[in-house]
């Protein structure tokens, strides 16, 4: 019995050591991979698509900075010390404002958003450098500041303009989303596909196509988050430069029309362009409720359809309501990092999602402009009937009756577009 006994200890000794033994393994494996997942992203700059902190100075504040510190700001995604313990290395900030603003002070509102921005690069110098362009990026990364561009979000804070549009790039705009969730005068936003909007344009009107050649022409990338699936393709079809989708994730591990469908995620590779991938519950698992590890489920279906190349980070944070258990807010970048790499994900194809595409997109985009630069600036204006509404005036179309408008087919960018794209695809 006593033998027994000392035998039955023997073994719960041995049990003991093997249990100890594989937490310890398992404690040192978690650790490996936090260690690389860290020194990935000191190689490579995390750079991010969307994230409204800009919009939540307005609703807050009424982007009045000087009442904001950004290192002790609470109730938000987003400040310095977050943003420097998630390793953020570059931001697209969304100059934001509401579909209500349409046909009213939408131009002043987004103006006042891209101030903001300049604001709080101006007001906090040793963490954020204002950034237009890729060597931006890098020289802000190597400076261990977070390089902070802005992207316009809704193609009604032009108010169907190409001045405005050229205007906005002047001061440091580098990406447009086309519609936000409203329809434009040009073209259809995603609501479109629910039926909660009516179908205005089937994608683009003639203007819109025209505002696509100038967004290429001028090196403003085109960014396909909020719109409609006929938009996503008619964009991809004509587009010269690649494109992004700022926000977005993957409709078939998600089934909610924000997100793009896998005939779309072809169209994306064969084009080049990306899809940064949004952690908004809704948009993440179509309910209110979702964890990190489905957000990687989301870059894995993306992988698997569209290879690594097309793959990156647009968080959406300060513009949901609602984030991931794991991925709270933007100190959490470096947790989603590890998953992947838990998913087995190469260093290599890691590098591609944190910052290697995007850089890739945006290079091709300037190097689009620069092929561009003996092209004309498009001035011809949307025709009057398309906008014409008792907050705007009619200075300088026709008044002929019959006559307010001109058509957009004699655009001399849009005839060019047919031999722009058979040059583009030769």
């Amino acid at each position: 019995m006593r033998g027994s006994t000392r035998g039955a200890g023997c073994v719960l000794a041995a049990v003991a050591i093997v249990l100890v033994l594989a937490l310890g393994v398992r404690a040192q494996s978690n650790e490996t991979l936090r260690e690389r997942a860290l020194q990935l992203m000191a190689e490579t700059p995390l750079i991010d698509g969307h994230n409204d902190l800009p919009w939540q100075l307005r609703k807050r504040f009424n982007n009045q900075l000087s009442k904001v510190d950004l290192n002790t700001l609470e109730g938000t995604h987003s400040n310095i010390p977050k943003i420097k313990e998630g390793k953020l290395s570059a931001q697209f900030w969304a100059a934001y404002v509401p579909c209500d603003s349409q046909y009213k002070d939408a131009v002043r509102q987004t103006l006042e958003q891209i101030d903001i921005i300049h604001r709080m690069c101006s007001k906090y110098p040793n963490d954020f450098m204002f950034a237009t362009s890729t060597a931006d990026i890098m020289t802000a990364f190597q400076q261990n500041k977070t390089a902070s561009l802005i992207g316009v979000e809704g193609g009604h804070s032009i108010d169907s303009s190409l001045g405005t549009l050229r205007t906005m790039y002047q001061l440091g705009v580098r990406y447009m989303t086309l519609t936000h969730s409203c329809n434009t005068p040009w073209a259809d936003n995603w609501l479109v596909d629910t039926g909660a909007d009516p179908v205005e344009h089937h994608g683009l009107s003639p203007f819109g196509k025209q505002l696509i050649l100038e967004m290429n022409r001028i090196g403003m990338l085109v960014d396909l988050a909020h719109v409609s699936e006929e938009v996503m393709n008619q964009v991809l079809d004509m587009s010269i430069a690649p494109v992004i989708f700022s926000h977005s994730s993957a409709y078939e591990v998600c089934k909610h029309k924000r997100n793009v469908p896998d005939s779309v995620l072809l169209k994306v590779k064969e084009k080049q362009g990306i899809v940064m991938i949004n952690f908004y519950n809704d948009y993440v698992t179509c309910s209110k409720t979702a964890t990190l590890s489905d957000v990687a489920d989301h870059f894995d279906h993306i992988f698997k359809i569209g290879g690594p190349t097309i793959i990156g980070f647009g968080g959406d944070y300060d513009g949901v309501t609602r984030v991931p258990v794991g991925l709270e807010d933007v100190s959490k970048y470096p947790a989603l990092v590890e998953e992947l790499l838990r998913r087995n994900w190469s260093d290599e194809d890691i590098k591609a999602a944190l910052g290697g595409n995007l850089l890739r997109v945006f290079r091709k985009v300037e190097e689009v402009r620069d092929s561009m630069k003996a092209t004309l600036p498009d001035d011809l204006p949307i025709p009057l009937e398309e906008v014409e509404n008792t907050c705007r005036t009619n200075d300088g179309y026709p008044t002929i009756t019959g006559h307010a408008g001109i058509s957009a087919s004699h655009s001399p960018l849009a005839l060019l577009i047919p031999l722009l794209i058979a040059a583009h695809l030769g």
